[in-house]
């Protein structure tokens, strides 16, 4: 199995220097490769494959000598990341890969290889040793290394190891160890059991504060010093923010892997969702789509199960108990009498419960 494994390392200043040389020069020879890939195809219709690409790195660096500085197998595997998005685009129906912009804060680069690691230090290519913070054992072996930092001026590395096992097979289920899971806005989780997992709204609960900050940046100079320690200020609420909301669904995400052979859940468009104006924010702030995706690969680990079934299905609408369809049930509804069977539903344990009855009639 395949792991990431990610350590906060301190470089010095005279290090700093040269990651951001690193940071700027793949994310240059990413976006020159794509416009020269681009162009070849729109005027000439010549397809430019990534052998091609990685020969017109010589080229490159011979017009813009200060590549020269940086480690060649960064700006080699910024070439093969473009390789992979257009793989992506012909073939998953990904978008057509864009330009990479600075102020979008692509600051990272990976190494394949010719890097060595010990218990509290580093050894990168042009950079030498830097001081790593490895608060977990590495299990298996390395292999590709990304270098990051964030917008508050943090830096990491992450490690991608293989420990040459292969993942355990799913464990066989019934309904009685499957469970349902219904996301919402104001309760983040309702569990066919009938329990509630109340939303934290992280990000809501911190709106006046970045509110504030957002003013003092606006009123600040452009390109002074007051402003960028007001943008970094802004910065560091917005890493907070999301390092609460990261810790919630881990922890969520462990407890229901943990207890249950099998989850299901509803499969949401969430892009859809965020063009609603009145609930953007509060979908975004939800996190449901980076949640299913801890559910996945931790359930994958551990040999559990995660269903999803259509967004399309009425699970809100059918009673749990006799199958009737409530069609003209509205969102304001939050509970509801079934005219057929008598039964009183709380609309979000009676879509969890509808949701774990469609995934085992999908599966059996």
């Amino acid at each position: 199995m395949k792991r990431g494994n990610r350590y906060r390392i301190y470089p010095t200043n005279e290090q700093k220097v040269l990651l951001e040389k690193h940071f700027g020069c793949t994310r240059f020879i990413y976006n020159k490769l794509l416009e020269i890939k681009s162009i070849l195809y729109k005027r000439c219709k010549i397809s430019v494959s990534e052998f091609d690409l990685n020969k017109h790195l010589l080229v490159l660096k011979e017009v813009y000598p200060w590549l020269k500085e940086v480690n060649s197998g960064a700006l080699q595997q910024a070439s093969r990341n473009l390789n992979s998005a257009f793989n992506h685009f012909f073939k998953d129906g990904f978008g057509y890969p864009q330009k990479k912009r600075k102020k979008d804060h692509h600051f990272s680069f990976q190494l394949p290889q010719h890097y060595e690691l010990d218990s509290s230090r580093i050894l990168l290519p042009k950079l030498g040793w830097i001081k790593v913070k490895m608060h977990r054992d590495i299990k298996g072996e390395m292999k590709t290394l990304t270098v990051s930092r964030t917008p508050t001026g943090k830096y990491y590395i992450s490690i991608l190891t293989d420990d040459g096992e292969k993942s355990p097979e799913p464990e066989p289920f019934s309904h009685a160890t499957l469970i349902g899971i219904d996301v919402g806005l104001t309760t983040f989780a309702t569990l066919s059991t009938g329990e509630k997992i109340d939303n934290p709204k992280f990000l809501n609960n911190s709106l006046e504060r970045l509110k504030c900050l957002q003013r003092r940046v606006s009123k600040k100079v452009i390109g002074s010093k007051n402003r960028r320690k007001a943008v970094h200020k802004l910065a560091k609420l917005h890493e907070k923010i999301a390092n609460q909301r990261h810790d919630f669904q881990h922890k969520v995400s462990n407890r229901l892997v943990s207890e249950n052979q099998a989850i299901a859940v509803e499969t949401l468009n969430i892009k859809g969702m965020m063009k609603n104006h009145y609930r953007a924010q509060s979908t975004g702030d939800s996190g449901w789509y980076s949640f299913v995706l801890k559910l996945q690969y931790k359930a994958e680990w551990l040999g559990k199960t995660v269903i999803k079934i259509s967004q399309w299905l009425p699970s809100s609408k059918t009673c749990s108990v006799c199958g009737y369809k409530h069609l003209n049930l509205t969102e304001d509804i939050r509970e509801w009498i079934c005219p057929v069977c008598g039964n009183i539903h709380d609309r979000d344990i009676n879509a969890a419960i509808n949701i774990k009855n469609f995934a085992v009639g999908t599966t059996v």
